[in-house]
């Protein structure tokens, strides 16, 4: 197997989403905080890095709007007071 650098950034997208689905199942991240925003963000960037490689419409379509919703989400964070502690 002769992976090509975007292969690499691919698979690395690939874990941190991945990683941030099952992290938001554990219990262990939020859905609207800005960490899981951020791995699902680089993740799908990471996926459509790999599309130098190999060009997919479905994974392209798919992966350009995992990242709109991400950038949503992010911005939307931002934009909300932040919450009490107590």
């Amino acid at each position: 197997m002769n992976l090509q650098w975007y292969d690499w950034v691919g698979m690395g997208g690939t874990v941190l989403v991945v990683a941030a689905f099952f992290l938001l199942q554990a219990g262990r991240l939020h859905g609207n905080r800005l960490t899981y925003q951020l791995m699902n963000l680089c993740g799908a960037g990471g996926i459509l890095v790999s599309l130098w490689g190999s060009f997919n419409i479905s994974v392209f379509l798919l992966e350009a709007t995992w990242v709109a919703i991400s950038a949503y989400g992010i911005v939307r964070s931002f934009k909300q007071p932040p919450a009490p502690r107590g």
